[in-house]
């Protein structure tokens, strides 16, 4: 579940499936410089054409294998710097100065090509058989007004598999995020981080649904009472974090460059109300699910070579449980601290970590029936994708799943449920 290269079983997967190549503030106007990109193992080029179209091709000229992010993006194509061979945003080469006027040549001269949409703030692209290509990815995120959303992304260097997992493990925001939960201006001052503060042996329920799995986990509350945050996954990388009172709503992709390396796409939005200044500051210096990067760059300052910037009398005043500033970079700095791919043959697993195991499953199953019945995978549906989370107080004797259908689902012009 690791490998996602090309014609491995979970690349397969992957390649069902619309995800994030970019964000749009990478490619912000027409003719502007070429992005690189790896997604899946393979090495692409992103641009945007005189007209505003969108293309990602294969990185390398079909001629001599020069780089085309050296490229000049310029009337219409992105043309070779090296010989000058010109191709559309759709991988066919549209000049080849060397060859005469009326030569044919350019005709069979075409480069892989992917389609890439913008939906939001963020540039969608579809690897897969083109007779297959889905509909539209809906998640609410990405429709709401752009006043009402953000997005950023970082580079986690370790495998996709391990920062997913972390998405659907509730057990230990108590303890890696608590100091979080007392100061980060998108997290504090909430009924819910009582309840996570006071009860740090959270019992999980995990229940199926068309497009993936809901992962429960239940505190004790009041008197015959308890607190659900419930945590939805939407095949193969999607999570969303379970919200704090009125603060708006978090979230991530988990999208694998190559097998040990993954882009951590994080989201906030809110669906009835616009981010105010405050809160989008505070998104881009870094607190919530966002990171503080390098300029100019989708590296966090704090990364391993740095040993994430580890403050150990913090960590020794109870400021931060781990000594590591921001709850992105708590999160990361821990599961590449396993490796670029974790041995899992050395885990001890408990039942907290039931979502964990029941999405392992559900993930080996999906890639497993395409491959030897070409069964679509869940997920693939836009319909699964208009999912919420929750965190909600129920009666001792409710079903959360029963209880909070409505919670759970997209509801326009409906606030999140939350406490």
């Amino acid at each position: 579940m690791t490998r996602t290269g090309p014609g491995t079983p979970m690349g397969e997967l992957f390649r069902q499936y619309w995800i994030p190549a970019l964000l749009a503030e990478e490619l912000p106007e027409d003719d502007c410089p070429p992005v690189r990109v790896k997604l899946l193992s393979e090495r692409m080029i992103a641009f945007r054409d005189s007209a505003g179209r969108y293309g990602l091709i294969d990185e390398f000229c079909a001629h001599r294998g020069a780089s085309l992010w050296f490229g000049r993006n310029e009337e219409g194509g992105l043309r070779c710097p090296y010989h000058g061979w010109k191709y559309d945003v759709t991988g066919e080469a549209v000049e080849i100065p060397s060859e005469p006027e009326n030569s044919t040549f350019c005709a069979h001269v075409k480069l892989t090509s992917y389609p890439l949409v913008k939906i939001g703030d963020v540039l969608w692209t579809y690897m897969g058989a083109p007779e297959k290509q889905p509909p539209l990815p809906e998640f609410e995120f990405s429709l709401v007004p752009p006043e009402q959303t953000y997005t950023s992304k970082r580079w986690q260097e370790c495998n996709w598999l391990q920062a997913f997992e972390g998405g659907i493990d509730s057990s230990h925001v108590s303890f890696l995020h608590s100091g979080g939960l007392k100061s980060d201006p998108l997290f504090k001052g909430t009924k819910g981080n009582e309840y996570n503060m006071g009860d740090l042996k959270p019992y999980f329920e995990v229940a199926d649904f068309e497009g993936g799995l809901f992962v429960g986990a239940r505190r004790n509350a009041e008197e015959d009472s308890y607190y659900w945050r419930i945590t939805p996954w939407v095949m193969p990388c999607f999570t969303m974090v379970p919200p704090r009172g009125d603060h708006p709503v978090h979230g991530h992709f988990w999208i694998p460059i190559d097998d040990e390396n993954c882009w951590a796409y994080s989201f906030d939005y809110h669906p009835v109300r616009a981010l105010t200044a405050a809160e989008v500051q505070a998104m881009r210096e870094g607190h919530g699910v966002h990171s503080d990067n390098i300029p100019g760059t989708y590296r966090p300052k704090a990364n391993k070579d740095n040993d994430y910037l580890i403050d150990r009398e913090a960590q020794k005043r109870g400021d931060t449980y781990s000594g590591v500033k921001g709850i992105a970079m708590q999160d990361a700095s821990l599961q590449e601290s396993m490796g670029p791919i974790v041995d899992r043959t050395k885990e001890m697993l408990v039942s907290a970590d039931s979502g964990i195991i029941k999405a392992r499953q559900k993930l080996k199953r999906a890639a497993e029936a395409l491959r030897d019945k070409g069964i679509t995978p869940p997920g693939v549906d836009p319909a699964h994708h208009r999912v919420r989370s929750a965190a909600v107080v129920l009666p001792r004797d409710a079903s959360f799943i029963e209880a909070c259908r409505e919670d759970l689902s997209v509801r326009e012009g409906v606030r999140q449920s939350s406490v």
